[in-house]
């Protein structure tokens, strides 16, 4: 079955740049795609523990007459037919309830804030909270449109970190681009990283799909952001705790935000992978 990703389009210059996002993502991993064009600033999403109420920004609503037009123009040059998703449940007459069947989803890094205050270092609580509910990954855009050719995961040894792993080797295999790891040794050496990856049984993807395992331990870890190649897409996982900056790293997380553009694809606590 191929994966659908899901994505909210916002008819405006950065929205533009987020679809763009999704485009190229369903054209580099294989996916199609679910655009939502909203009518409503609020909408509900029913994960499996949680009811998530999604507060969109009045941007969302900008120019309706030609949201469609301008979203399948996009999808067109792309080469990419995408469905068009209708609610059809209401939980109010202004609140519609949205399906969280999907493999994916698209976020800029906030869709509950004015645009003004999207920028580096700044995850919307809305986001935060899709992640930590989501059974599916998180894709987090980069502010504007940038192309990916290779995955680099950020592994700091946690059972979500083993996940991101694994997610980082299915997009390898799916996209036939190299994969690269990268762990900030703290109070640890590498070997207790590599017995990790060992006792997981993923000894074998690591030889196919890693191409470099990048150990960092000395150096301040955002300085050390800056080996990780720019045209990469990161993948990490997210712990439980409701907050981006408890994700991987713990705090640092926040300085992954604030340092580098990539996008990210993020791996909540109810993420599963099968490498």
């Amino acid at each position: 079955m191929v994966p659908k990703i899901f994505h909210i389009f916002r008819n405006t210059p950065l929205g533009r740049e987020t679809l763009l996002q999704s485009l190229f993502f369903c054209k580099t991993v294989g996916s199609s795609l679910v655009i939502y064009i909203p009518k409503y600033t609020k909408f509900l999403m029913y994960f499996e523990n949680d009811v998530v109420q999604v507060d969109l920004d009045g941007s969302y609503l900008t120019a309706p007459e030609t949201a469609l037009e301008h979203a399948e123009a996009l999808a067109q040059e792309a080469g990419i037919k995408p469905v068009f998703l209708e609610p059809k449940n209401y939980t109010a007459s202004t609140l519609p309830d949205i399906s969280t069947n999907f493999d994916y989803m698209c976020c800029p890094r906030s869709i509950s804030d004015l645009s003004s205050k999207i920028g580096l270092g700044y995850i919307g609580p809305r986001v935060r909270r899709i992640v930590q509910s989501a059974k599916f990954p998180v894709l987090v855009t980069s502010p504007a449109f940038k192309q990916w050719n290779r995955v680099a995961v950020l592994f700091g040894g946690s059972a979500n970190a083993v996940n991101a792993f694994r997610l980082g080797i299915r997009i390898s295999r799916e996209t036939g681009f190299p994969m690269d790891m990268v762990t900030q040794v703290e109070r640890r050496t590498p070997e207790f990283y590599e017995k990790i990856i060992r006792e997981q049984g993923l000894d074998a993807d690591r030889e196919r799909y890693v191409e470099n395992w990048r150990f960092f331990e000395t150096g301040k870890f955002e300085e050390n952001l800056y080996e990780i190649p720019h045209d990469a897409l990161v993948i990490l996982g997210a712990y439980g705790h409701g907050l981006i900056r408890d994700i991987m790293f713990g705090i640092k997380m926040e300085k992954v935000q604030s340092t580098i553009t990539n996008n990210l694809l993020i791996a909540g606590p109810n993420y599963s992978a099968r490498a």
